[in-house]
């Protein structure tokens, strides 16, 4: 029986629990938002169940269900059809959840939790061409082979994508990470990159496709990856939503992390990304949100990675502040100050805050 997810109470402090999940996961320090793409061990990771023993040497990914060829291949097979390379920006779909008031119980993301890596594989389009889809067919059933228990359910990791989504989105079957075969954590030796869709789609340690005619109804899409506040259906969380972050400036104080910057003009550098549109202005205030400025775009290199922005601020009195940074997509999708609440803490993307004292 489904178990609802659970809020904390209003004093209720991290548990040994989600400091169990936050030692197995990780994010990304946001000091390497100065790569253009993300070092394998930087990279943001998020582990629902184990890591599961998977021999490349054996694994077999079989694609079946509503086709006219079902087909089964080995690595070799999968690698020997025509590849692509695509840089991709990946984020949870439960970055910023620790932030929430009621905090959300899972794994607690402040804003690091994304990435972008270089992912090499075989296009899943030619795929499901090369087995014929039927005319009925919907729906993907995206299995991996990670097992566990879920609120009280049972289950391998399972996702549900429309088919016309895939057919539309440049999926990739990767077996390869910034030009090195996937590593253990993240999903070898195959996993699904879906570019432009928040993490939970992206299944690691893929093993059986199913095309399916009908909408899938599995843990992952009915339960665990919805926007609610309550106890409704709710809306599926589906693409990244627009966002920046900046690369904290100065040094670091070690337990508060506010930052400590000296007067004068610093060079504030960051990234943004949208998986819906792209990226078309990038706003920065430097007192706390009582204004803004635009800051400069770098050049986009690809249409599924984040692209770099620049801005020159002055600091000019001494004292404490916040630097805020928020993105606008071509869709006129613009971040909110002020996070919004939802009951599993998903999809949330209110503006990063540093905190830093100018001396």
């Amino acid at each position: 029986m489904d178990q609802e997810a659970r809020v904390a109470e209003p004093d209720e402090a991290i548990s040994v629990d989600e400091l169990q999940l936050a030692a197995r996961n990780h994010g990304m320090p946001l000091e390497a938002l100065r790569y253009d793409v993300t070092p394998v061990g930087l990279h943001y990771l998020l582990i629902h169940y184990d890591i599961p023993d998977v021999d490349p040497a054996t694994w077999r990914l079989d694609i079946d269900g509503a086709v006219e060829r079902p087909l089964s291949l080995d690595l070799p097979e999968l690698r020997s059809r025509p590849s692509q390379t695509l840089r991709v920006t990946i984020e949870c779909a439960g970055n910023g959840r620790a932030r929430l008031l009621p905090r959300p119980i899972s794994q607690p993301w402040l804003v690091e939790a994304v990435g972008t890596a270089e992912w090499t594989g075989a296009p899943l389009a030619p795929l499901l061409a090369e087995c014929g889809l039927r005319p009925d067919a919907v729906e993907l059933v995206l299995t991996g082979a990670d097992h566990g228990t879920e609120r009280g359910v049972e289950q391998d990791y399972q996702r549900g994508m429309r088919l016309d989504d895939v057919l539309a989105g440049d999926l990739l079957l990767a077996y390869e990470m910034n030009g090195q075969p996937l590593p253990p954590q993240h999903g070898a030796p195959v996993r699904v990159v879906a570019p432009g869709w928040y993490g939970m789609a992206h299944v690691k340690w893929l093993q059986h496709i199913e095309v399916s005619t009908t909408a899938f109804r599995g843990f992952q899409n009915a339960t665990a990856y919805r926007i609610r506040q309550g106890d409704e259906a709710g809306e599926p969380v589906t693409r990244m939503r627009p966002r920046a972050l900046v690369v904290p400036p100065g040094f670091p104080d070690f337990m508060t992390r506010e930052r400590v910057v000296d007067t004068g003009t610093h060079a504030l550098r960051g990234r943004a990304w949208s998986g819906a549109a792209a990226v078309v202005r990038v706003e920065v205030s430097v007192d706390a949100g009582r204004s803004w400025a635009d800051a400069e775009l770098d050049a986009a290199t690809g249409r599924w990675d984040w692209v770099g922005w620049s801005y020159a601020w002055t600091a000019d009195s001494r004292g404490s502040t916040e630097i805020l940074c928020r993105a606008t997509d071509a869709h006129g999708d613009v971040q909110p100050v002020e996070q919004p609440w939802n009951r599993q803490g998903m999809a949330n993307n209110a503006v990063q805050r540093v905190p830093v004292r100018v001396r």
